[in-house]
């Protein structure tokens, strides 16, 4: 299946902020992270839902209408070019729960940015709207609010600004699990989010495709259930074309996360490559979801087979 591009961004473009989960926990964050994007040319406004400092629950950014009726905004309003994630937390099945969907144009895509708890609404633009997104860094987070000299901004901004010049990512320091090459759909994220949604109408099938996971503050018994969950939601693993896993950060041991990885992946028969940098707590590259790409497990790469971002009209 492939999946509609939205647009590139070019600079003087407005776009969106929002949170779908939990509050920023720094507004002084969130403030640096507008002057950064502010810096190369984007006209980012600010909803509601970024400035609740959890009016409902303290881990929540307002209550779940608040934060569906930013996100319905921020994809309909023809105002926004694109619509970048304040943070991450916990609450974003929590606002797919009351998304109306119908109310969303599937044909004029635009680009959203965010991961972590943002996974959950990545799977579902995909399975609701067939959009392509991007799992990178989000504006009050690490890579963006210390500024544009930061490495996760310089790469999401190449990717947003000119896709054309962003053809593969390369990872010199990850490790080959399974050798060999496959192609497929770029799709996945954080591994816990995936798990959550499993069984619901936004979940997105790995089926030929090259999934991607990642996470963060999960014990290893903890990682095992939920890899041990996505072997056994077969509709979702059956089919899988190849695998990439990224930084699991303060997940215990990391020799004992590198076995359970190597037990839990090895064995599918595709090729897997560990170790790459995107996910929490690293000098993170922007991964899309929804792209035809082409996975080198022996050489640490992964080529687009489509540019990431449509071109410009006009």
């Amino acid at each position: 299946m492939t999946l509609l591009r939205p647009p590139a961004l070019r600079p003087g473009d407005t776009v969106a902020v929002i949170c779908g989960s939990s509050p920023v926990d720094d507004q002084e964050h969130l403030e640096s992270g507008l002057r950064a994007l502010t810096s190369v040319g984007l006209k980012p406004e600010v909803l509601a839902s970024a400035r609740d400092t959890g009016s409902m629950y303290d881990y929540l950014a307002g209550d779940d209408a608040l934060r569906a009726q930013d996100l319905t905004r921020a994809l309909t309003d023809p105002r926004y070019a694109g619509v970048l994630m304040a943070c991450g937390g916990y609450g974003m099945q929590r606002t797919l729960e009351l998304m109306d969907w119908s109310l969303i144009d599937a044909s004029s895509p635009k680009v959203l940015v965010g991961y972590s708890d943002v996974t959950a609404l990545l799977e579902a633009l995909a399975a609701k709207l067939g959009w392509v997104s991007l799992f990178g860094p989000m504006v009050a987070c690490s890579g963006i609010w210390e500024g544009p000299q930061e490495y996760d901004f310089q790469q999401l901004m190449k990717l947003l600004y000119t896709p054309e010049s962003v053809t593969r990512l390369a990872f010199p320091g990850s490790r080959t699990l399974v050798p060999g090459v496959a192609e497929g759909l770029t799709i996945g994220g954080t591994a816990t989010l995936l798990t959550a949604g499993l069984g619901t109408d936004t979940s997105y099938p790995a089926r030929d495709a090259i999934l991607f996971l990642e996470d963060v503050d999960e014990l290893p018994f903890r990682l095992d259930r939920v890899f041990t969950q996505i072997r056994r939601a077969k509709d979702y693993l059956d089919g899988v074309a190849g695998i990439v896993l990224g930084t699991f950060t303060e997940c215990g041991d990391p020799e004992h996360v590198d076995r359970l990885l190597a037990e839990r992946f090895g064995d599918l028969g595709v090729p897997v490559l560990a170790g790459v940098n995107i996910g929490h707590n690293t000098r993170m590259q922007t991964y899309p979801i929804g792209v035809r790409a082409r996975l080198d497990a022996d050489d640490g790469t992964l080529t687009f087979l489509d540019q990431v971002l449509a071109d410009r009209q006009g």
